[in-house]
């Protein structure tokens, strides 16, 4: 076999192999020899089949299959090992030579491109430094909380009188019947539906024409789906909902007491206030482990002069901006880029990509330094969580990474990454700072001094603006923190969207994010 490097520029690297016709000839000659007894061909006994006419009849079948199952991958892999190079990517390989002359004795040759690992020294996480925000639960954080789940789990009575309106605050228990066009939609009606005034369950317009309304009130509720509506064949589209008034209800009276705590599946209100400080508590130190991670990050991504493999950074650029892409498509864009040019998108996140394969490769020789490993069982438990996203699908989601070694690595990355980040921190000096718990939760660069980075860092540390759009979409960050405390029955809708269930059992008029909690 020879080899011989053809280019070498930065990181990236070609090779051209050359396997002589007598060694591949050998090669085909005792694949032909290994497989002989098995071959059947009319005319011949079982497994007697002349070794000749195998090579004659199957050759170029045969060494097709030998050069793409064993000689490529052992060539290629043999190759790197002996000059000690690591790939930073799958090589990429042409073939120079004619399959068909192959057979008849012509040397095989082909090339190979690849990048290759960069070298560099990683930072020692003894001699870094971070300040990790830290807040405490206070009494005013646990208190709110209270008054909104006395507010959410509170009892309806309905009004007394024939002519009692509702307002501000009531529930309409309701049956109507939706409408496109004069025509009934599937999945627009519901039966004795409550709606309570002024929560923003259902979608704009629906509620505020039931002020005023009474008991026995027939009424045609005239709304405009949103046009981000999830349903793509209501969006954007006025309905009209027929709609009949059952009952109005004002909303009795909610204390915070032992009695609120046993309606949410508590002993005492203390037990209560308990599991929110604890839930608080879990919140909190989530934020500022991800706010020190940040700022651990920042301190790995000073040293910027080792060269970055094109290929990577390619890739994460290519992911990137499929994100970017579809957020521009679906008006999702961040404020800050919106009036930005494509040129301009892509300059800023192509650095983006770069900071992350950086920061990818750092923590990769930092893990492989410190023996940090990913188990087996470690990635079975995220397969599995990940499987339980899809009720009723769960075998087929374990089956697919069974068959998919790529998209274990996926898994794999984002736990490997994490358990080199907790061992740095580990090492690294970590100073907390006390914050508030409104300041830990911000969105600014820099909560421990109140001023911002500068605007190179600050792009630096930028994401992907669909991973922002998700939580546009979701007007519930509001609900997500109330549905954590809610009783289970209280989020049964969200339940229903989640698996499944026939559309008819839904109230399409609710709010799409109704749907998402």
């Amino acid at each position: 076999m020879q080899v011989t490097e053809k280019a070498a520029e930065g990181l990236s690297r070609t090779f051209e192999i050359v396997i002589p016709s007598k060694d591949l000839q050998a090669r085909l000659d005792a694949k032909i020899n290994e497989i002989r007894p098995q071959v059947r061909l009319k005319g011949f006994r079982p497994g007697k089949v002349p070794a000749a006419h195998i090579k004659k009849v199957f050759g170029e079948s045969i060494l097709g299959d030998l050069l793409n199952d064993e000689l490529l991958p052992q060539t290629i892999d043999s190759t790197l090992k002996e000059r000690s190079i690591e790939p930073a990517s799958q090589p990429r390989v042409e073939i120079k030579s004619d399959p068909k002359e192959l057979v008849s004795g012509a040397d095989f040759s082909f090339q190979i491109e690849l990048d290759i690992m960069p070298s560099f020294e990683a930072p020692d996480p003894k001699k870094l430094k971070i300040t990790r925000p830290v807040a405490e639960v206070e009494d005013a954080q646990i208190d709110e909380a209270l008054a909104e789940l006395a507010k959410e789990s509170r009892a309806f009575e309905e009004k007394k009188g024939k002519n009692a309106k509702a307002e501000d605050g009531d529930a309409v228990v309701v049956d109507f019947v939706g409408k496109l066009d004069g025509e009934v939609f599937e999945g627009g009606s519901a039966e004795d539906a409550r709606v309570v005034i002024g929560d923003g369950a259902f979608i704009p317009g629906f509620e505020e024409q039931l002020k005023g309304a009474k008991k026995g009130d027939q009424i045609e509720l005239k709304v405009t789906f949103p046009k981000e509506y999830q349903a793509q064949n209501l969006a954007g589209r006025d309905a009209v909902f027929e709609t009949t008034v059952k009952a109005v209800e004002a909303p009795a009276e909610s204390k915070i007491d032992d009695e609120l705590a046993k309606r949410l599946g508590l002993e005492s209100l203390d037990s209560l206030k308990d599991a929110l400080k604890q839930r608080f508590e879990r919140e909190h130190a989530a934020q500022s482990r991800m706010r020190a991670k940040r700022a651990l990050l920042d301190a790995l991504d000073v040293d910027k002069e080792f060269d970055l493999p094109a290929s990577m950074v390619n890739a994460e650029f290519d992911n990137i901006w499929r994100e970017v892409s579809h957020a521009i498509e679906h008006g999702h864009l961040d404020d800050e880029d919106k009036d930005k040019s494509e040129d301009e998108l892509k300059a800023e996140y192509r650095t983006i990509a770069e900071r992350r394969v950086r920061l990818g490769l750092v923590l990769a020789k930092i893990g492989q330094g410190s023996g940090v490993e990913v188990t087996q069982e470690e990635i079975a438990r995220a397969i599995n969580q990940e499987a339980q996203r899809y009720p009723g699908q769960e075998q087929q989601v374990v089956e697919f990474y069974t068959k998919n070694p790529n998209a274990v690595a996926q898994v794999r990355a984002p736990i490997y990454e994490e358990k080199v980040v907790d061992y740095v921190l580990e090492l690294a000096e970590v100073k907390d700072a006390k914050v508030s718990r409104e300041a830990l939760f911000s969105d600014e660069d820099d909560i421990l001094s109140g001023a911002k980075k500068p605007a190179g860092k600050k792009a630096a540390a930028k994401k992907a603006p669909a991973k922002k759009a998700a939580d546009k979409k979701t007007p519930a960050k509001k609900a997500a923190a109330k549905a954590d405390a809610k009783p289970a029955a209280k989020k049964a809708p969200a339940k229903k969207a989640d698996t499944k269930k026939p559309a008819a059992k839904k109230a399409p008029a609710k709010k799409t994010a109704a749907k998402k909690k």
